[in-house]
């Protein structure tokens, strides 16, 4: 059962900066008190009834709690505290200053297939521990991939992000049509009963595009890619692959596999010869083979421009209801409930996509 303090937060802790905002609250710094710790505060809204949709879901916020608070592991992100008051939940998480992953490795001028197994291998034992516990992520992709540090030697992975994260019930499914396009599974487009294979598909993914720099299904729209993704359209072509192992394509095609039930584990991948090197030949050829940074520069930077492109997109359909909102009272009322409940069209919910797609079959 997830743990609520009912303190005032600000008795124990000093509001800092703002950090980052979404739909649903803001991010700020804070100081710890007692003991001058920094940590960051998500300060999140909560709907103040069921027909409201100004807010997050009590029960959809308690779900996360209970999983962070069962999740202590070096790669994931830490949960220090809860606090909950009438309106608002702020969760106390570990302050992680590094950036994102793809941003840190696009800043440098070159990088070895061995270095990205570092950061490869970080993430397979965040997502190994967690599928111990039974415990699915279910929204891995390069966003959810941070650093704890970037300016020390090696730099440590934190998996953050657990509100699609799901404790998995043996004898119960679990279906969801949530997720961005390029990185969701077969399974969850056709509304198949999901599994840790689910999270395993996901890195799969993100290590076909650390290594050439593009994404292994992605098409001009997100319904090629959905199409793609179902038709396991995605190859290896020597543009883009020349420099890379022959065991790094078969740990990526181990991983996507369409049957679930036929990818590696986390904990086989973490065994894979490409992982673990099981002779001094093997190990050589990982250092002597680089990920092509050229491609990899150019995915990266297209990915933050749709991220800004899409939060430019937010924030004018948001002016957009405002200027409505002041055309009516009783439309300023209506409004006021769904204003912070636009979709994100970086994780455009698979649901739409695949009743587009059945539409247009």
């Amino acid at each position: 059962m997830a743990l609520f303090k009912l303190e005032n937060v600000e008795d124990l802790y000093e509001i800092g900066e703002v950090l980052g905002s979404g739909h649903f609250g803001q991010v700020r710094e804070v100081l710890e008190r007692a003991t001058g710790t920094r940590w960051a505060g998500k300060f999140l809204k909560l709907r103040k009834s069921a027909s409201s949709r100004l807010g997050l879901e009590r029960k959809n916020v308690e779900r996360e709690v209970e999983i962070l608070q069962s999740l202590q592991h070096c790669n994931i992100m830490a949960l220090k505290d809860v606090f909950e008051s009438r309106s608002e939940v702020v969760l106390i998480v570990e302050l992680i200053s590094g950036g994102e992953l793809f941003d840190f490795i696009a800043a440098k001028e070159s990088l070895t297939e061995s270095e990205a197994i570092e950061f490869i291998e970080q993430i397979l034992h965040g997502v190994e521990y967690m599928h111990s516990k039974r415990i699915a992520h279910f929204d891995l992709k390069p966003e959810n991939i941070m650093l704890s540090d970037k300016l020390v030697p090696h730099p440590h992975i934190k998996i953050i992000d657990f509100g699609l994260a799901q404790h998995l019930t043996q004898g119960e499914e679990y279906r969801s049509l949530c997720g961005t396009p390029q990185y969701i599974a077969p399974e969850v487009i056709n509304y198949e009963a999901l599994s840790e294979g689910t999270d395993m598909w996901s890195i799969g993914v993100i290590t076909y595009i650390l290594l050439s720099g593009i994404s292994p299904f992605q098409g001009d729209t997100d319904e090629e890619t959905l199409r793609n993704i179902l038709a396991m359209n995605y190859e290896f072509d020597d543009y883009h692959f020349s420099q890379t192992t022959a065991m790094a394509k078969d740990f990526i095609q181990k991983l996507l596999v369409k049957d679930q039930n036929e990818r590696m584990t986390a904990e086989e991948s973490l065994l894979h010869p490409w992982i673990k090197p099981l002779n001094r030949k093997q190990a050589a050829s990982r250092c002597r083979s680089s990920i092509n940074m050229k491609n990899f520069k150019k995915f990266n930077a297209r990915r933050k421009w749709k991220m800004s492109y899409n939060m430019v997109s937010a924030c004018n359909r948001l002016c957009h209801l405002q200027l409505l909102c002041k055309a009516s009272a009783k439309a300023n009322e209506e409004l006021r409930q769904c204003e912070s409940d636009q979709e994100d069209t970086e994780s455009k919910p698979a649901s739409l996509l695949r009743r587009r797609l059945s539409s247009s079959s």
